[in-house]
């Protein structure tokens, strides 16, 4: 269908090796777009990009670290340089840490919020400023249900993803005026490489989350692309400011 057709557009999408990202990445090169896969370690971005062009698949590999903007800038001259535009940026990298509050160090919370936030207000920044040229775009930034609620030891992790959804509405805000589309995808309860781990020696917790999830099971990186396929194409158009929730309806519990 030509409405969520993204046939010739340029897409970046950083931490796309794995995960959401990479679930994200293949939808999007699924709908017709090149995606740049933006992602720190350079052999996972390769990995990436390998599979997705078995499929047949438009997808090139950047290596990127969020967290330095020097890294970032980079990376947006090499796409303006070499596809000379970006119509889509999914501001996807991110990192966690779980421990109770009264636990934490500065450098962690610094961590998580050099990635979460500082990388993502930078790179949207930057990118913005192509798309304000364009006077067109999509920027979809990846939130979290901890935006909109809390659980117990993610309590810098929810701030941060909090200050996304929030700093989604902003750039909603100010760039509205240049056809540029800010909103944001909330995830709920997903299993990916970058927690995986943790729940498999955390069976019980999982179980009792998936018991609150009205559709009762847990999400993975695929049941993202259609959301994501939508806020990046033309049928999201009149949509700006707003984060969708694909969790389960783990937010109505």
């Amino acid at each position: 269908m030509k409405l969520f057709d993204l046939s010739g557009k340029i897409a970046i999408v950083t931490g796309g090796s794995q995960g959401i990202g990479f679930g994200i990445a293949r939808g999007l090169a699924m709908a017709g777009a090149t995606v740049i896969i933006a992602n720190r370690r350079a052999a996972e971005g390769e990995r990436a990009v390998e599979s997705l062009k078995k499929e047949g698949l438009s997808a090139v590999a950047i290596p990127t670290d969020v967290s330095r903007k020097s890294s970032l800038e980079a990376l947006v001259a090499k796409v303006i340089s070499d596809f000379g535009r970006i119509d889509i940026l999914v501001n996807n990298a991110a990192t966690i840490i779980r421990k109770p509050a009264e636990d934490f160090t500065e450098e962690e919370w610094d961590q998580i919020f050099n990635t979460n936030l500082r990388g993502l207000f930078f790179c949207a920044q930057l990118v913005g400023r192509e798309m304000i040229k364009q006077r067109r775009g999509k920027i979809i930034n990846i939130s979290s249900v901890l935006s909109q609620m809390v659980q117990p030891g993610r309590s810098v992790y929810a701030v941060a993803k909090a200050g996304v959804s929030h700093l989604t509405r902003a750039l909603a805000l100010e760039w509205g005026k240049y056809h540029i589309n800010v909103n944001a995808i909330g995830p709920g309860l997903t299993i990916t490489p970058l927690n995986q781990k943790y729940f498999e020696e955390n069976p019980k917790e999982l179980k009792n989350i998936v018991a609150s999830i009205p559709l009762g099971r847990e999400a993975y990186p695929p049941d993202y692309a259609g959301a994501a396929i939508f806020l990046a194409s033309d049928a999201s158009d009149y949509i700006t400011g707003q984060t969708l929730l694909v969790d389960g309806g783990m937010t109505l519990a």
